[in-house]
Parts: structure tokens; C-alpha cells; sequence
């Protein structure tokens, strides 16, 4: 029997010397159907040039311009066919069996829409890497975080989260999903720009009765911060901005009422925090970030949750992601540093 087609999809703006240090390593995966493309969001560094030279053996897809991650993505997977789309950093080093058993996961079980591996540091290879770890989770607050990563406190992979299973999102650093709910869900809301857009995707299509998945047998080396530096008052704009757009279209209104008004609450703490620490810029791009949604929250409300029937056999209330308590208590009063540590399940 065929392997299903599989797309490994890496956006690039103008990002040549990741190219040439994690590409050659996509090249060398072992599974057997698969193409690899490269789409390009407007560079000015030559890479597309680079890559017709030294690698023509990559489908390119060009954009006329960065459309951001949420646009860019977009556009180069209209133009795309395959079973699974893998959407992939271009700061990402895999090992060559990396795919197989993600796509035997997923294929599995058709509610199965979208799944990621461990995804572990470049730089550090024992340790879990921010931008997805073990598998992500929400809590009660609408505040991410991931099975190996509490806020900036990243754990060390000792194989305590060795267990596949069913998880709230699956990260944009390496994010599998089956092309018919890609299509199905909308793709990426192109408002998000980026961060944050793949919770909204995930958590859609849960929302949909799909599931999303960690697959504990692949393992990925995210280096990180490839586009937007960790400490950059743009990314902490988004980030708080993405956040509360996040919560309100994907919470039920009768909870989103209660949830964003305390969201308000606590970003104005961490505000206070930020001005604490001299960085005044940041707590300005909190500012902005509630001025943009309160701007925006009566056009927003119209795009709001979409729940599917064609999936009633699974159980559309599913706790799975979701984490009752709260992990700013728990981080900051509680002292609580590991994700094996939290008790509000």
C-alpha cells in the first residue's frame, strides 16, 4: 500500500543562512513520498537564488511580498497538493525518521486532524525548546504553555513525556495536518499575522470535534527566535494582542465574558512588572495591544466559533489541553516550575 503524499512546507523571508545550515537535513529525510517546498515571503537576500542553484530539487513558491506567517502560509498552500501539509521552520534541524510516525499516528484515526513531535532545543539538545516542548495546553486564564515549558522555564528531557497523546495545539514550528482540514478549517487567521496563529488553528479544529496530537517517537531541534528577537516590543504586541483575539473567538461567550476581563486584569500587572524592569517599550506594546482589540472587539465578534456535526461521535466538551487552575498562580506564588508538578487537571 502507498505512503500518503506528504508536503514539508518551510516559509522563508529572507532567511539564507538558515537555510544552508537546517535544509540539508529536511533533504535527508527517510520518508519515501514526499516533496519538499520552500515559499518564499519576498526576500531580499538571495535566497531564492540560493536555493534554484543549490538545491533545485525544492518546489519554490513565491509570494510577491511578506505576508507574514498566517498570509505567507496561506498563499504558498493554495498551491500545494498532498495528503498531510508539515509546516516547518526554517530554523528546524530533523532527524531523518521524523515523519513516519507522525503520519502512522494521524493515520490512525481520521478525527486525528493535526499533530507535532518533540520539538527539543538546537542549541541545547537535552533540553526542551520554547516554542512547543511535549505538546501545548491552555489554562483556565487562556494562558499557553507546554508539557516541558512553563513560561521561560524550560525542562530537560529525561523522557518524562515520552507519552503520545491528545493535546490542546500542536506547535507552528513543525506542524502536521491533514490538507482536507486545512481546507476545512480556513487555514490561518490572517489577522493573528504571527504567534499565537497556530492555538487559534488547533484549537478550531477542536472545536470542530477534530483532534490534535503529540507524537513522542519524532524528535525535531528548533533553534528559535529565528524571525523576531525573544525581548522585541512588536512580538510582545502580538503576543498580547493575538492573545485576547484568541480567547474571544474560540472560548463560548458566557465564559469569554468572564475570562477576558480578567486577562485585562493581569496583563495590567505584568504592565506594572514590565515598567519595573526598565522595559517601557514592552509595557507600551501591552498598552497598544488593548487599545487594538477594544478598536477592533465589535468586528471581531462576528468571526467567532465554529462547531461541526459531522463530527458528533467525538465528544466536542473534551478537557484534553485544558488546564483548570491557573499556571500564573502556579509559576509565580506556588514556585511551581515543571509540568509534571501541576495538580488542577
Amino acid at each position: 500500500m502507498s505512503l500518503p503524499k506528504v508536503a514539508v512546507v518551510i516559509l522563508n523571508w529572507n532567511g539564507l543562512n538558515y537555510l544552508k545550515t537546517y535544509l540539508p537535513s529536511v533533504l535527508a529525510s527517510t520518508y519515501s513520498n514526499l516533496e519538499i517546498v520552500v515559499g518564499d515571503n519576498g526576500s531580499e537576500d538571495g535566497s531564492v537564488e540560493f536555493l534554484h542553484t543549490n538545491f533545485p530539487q525544492v518546489k519554490t513558491v513565491l509570494n510577491d511580498q511578506n505576508y507574514g506567517f498566517t498570509g505567507g502560509y496561506n498563499k504558498v498552500l493554495a498551491h500545494i497538493q498532498a495528503d498531510y501539509f508539515v509546516l516547518l521552520n526554517s530554523d528546524v534541524e530533523v532527524e531523518p525518521d521524523w515523519i513516519g510516525p507522525v503520519i502512522k499516528l494521524m493515520e490512525s484515526d481520521d478525527l486525528i486532524a493535526a499533530a507535532a513531535p518533540k520539538i527539543l532545543s538546537w542549541q541545547e539538545k537535552n533540553k526542551f525548546e520554547h516554542a512547543g516542548a511535549a505538546g501545548g495546553f491552555i489554562d483556565t486564564f487562556g494562558y499557553p504553555f507546554c508539557r516541558g515549558r512553563i513560561f521561560y522555564e524550560v525542562e530537560e528531557d529525561h523522557g518524562q513525556y515520552n507519552q503520545t497523546g491528545e493535546v490542546l495545539w500542536a506547535s507552528g514550528a513543525a506542524l502536521f495536518i491533514k490538507q482536507k482540514y486545512w481546507e476545512l478549517s480556513g487555514g490561518f487567521d490572517e489577522r493573528f499575522f504571527a504567534h499565537m496563529e497556530e492555538i487559534d488553528l488547533c484549537w478550531r479544529l477542536k472545536n470542530m470535534g477534530l483532534k490534535v496530537m503529540y507524537c513522542a517517537e519524532s524528535k525535531v531541534y528548533h533553534l528559535g527566535g529565528g524571525t523576531l528577537d525573544a525581548e522585541n516590543p512588536f512580538k510582545t504586541f502580538l503576543n498580547f494582542r493575538n492573545n485576547l483575539l484568541l480567547l474571544q473567538k474560540n472560548l463560548w461567550l458566557r465564559k469569554s465574558v468572564f475570562v477576558i476581563p480578567m486577562r485585562f486584569v493581569l496583563d495590567f500587572v505584568t504592565m506594572l512588572r514590565f515598567i519595573s524592569e526598565g522595559k517601557r517599550k514592552d509595557a507600551a506594546a501591552i498598552s497598544k495591544a488593548h487599545r487594538n482589540f477594544i478598536r477592533h472587539i465589535f468586528k471581531n465578534s462576528g468571526r467567532q466559533k465554529v462547531r461541526s456535526e459531522s463530527h458528533a461521535d467525538y465528544n466536542l466538551q473534551s478537557t484534553a489541553g485544558f488546564y483548570r487552575g491557573s499556571v500564573v498562580y502556579d509559576f509565580f506564588v506556588k514556585k511551581i516550575r515543571k509540568f509534571s508538578e501541576l495538580k488542577s487537571w
